[in-house]
């Protein structure tokens, strides 16, 4: 097996509320946080069943994020120097994910994942994030201070 290859990128701009946000299944017909639930706080990555949260360093603002979706595992990312970076899974009904925000719900572009019925390898990577929480702090609003990696790619059998 060769070197492994991106199938998709995509750029998104995905509202952060309450200091998160989550990556959730399509399929879900429920909020993304059920009952008022809580990010896990201090926690960057948190994986639930068909859900990832992520946490930010800002309360309310507009993050930068570049999802890609690859064949097989990619190489470490080095372009440039992150803050924060983890790696989980998560199991897709539908091949399709939605990017939530705690209280203000999903944005309009999804991530296609591929196929449905399979888990995935999340590798999340972050930077700004002193920067977007001191933005927020003294303005108010901060618009793709806080930059996301995400790459997926599916889990072997």
């Amino acid at each position: 097996m060769g070197e492994p290859e991106m199938l998709r990128g995509q750029e998104l701009e995905p509202e952060v509320d309450f200091y998160g946000m989550c990556l959730q299944d399509a399929e879900s017909a429920q909020l993304a946080y059920p009952g008022g639930r809580v990010m896990d706080e201090g926690v960057f990555v948190t994986a639930h069943p068909g859900r990832v949260d992520i946490e930010s360093a800002g309360h309310t603002h507009t993050a930068a994020m570049t999802a890609q979706v690859w064949d097989g595992e990619p190489p470490a990312d080095t372009g440039r120097v992150w803050d924060l970076r983890a790696d989980t899974v998560i199991h897709s009904g539908t091949g399709v994910l939605q990017v939530w925000a705690v209280a203000y719900g999903p944005i309009p572009d999804e991530i296609e994942l591929g196929g449905p019925g399979a888990d995935w390898h999340v590798r999340v990577y972050c930077t700004g994030r002193e920067d977007v929480a001191r933005i927020v702090e003294d303005e108010g609003i901060a618009e793709g201070a806080e930059q996301y990696l995400i790459q997926f790619w599916p889990c072997q059998a």
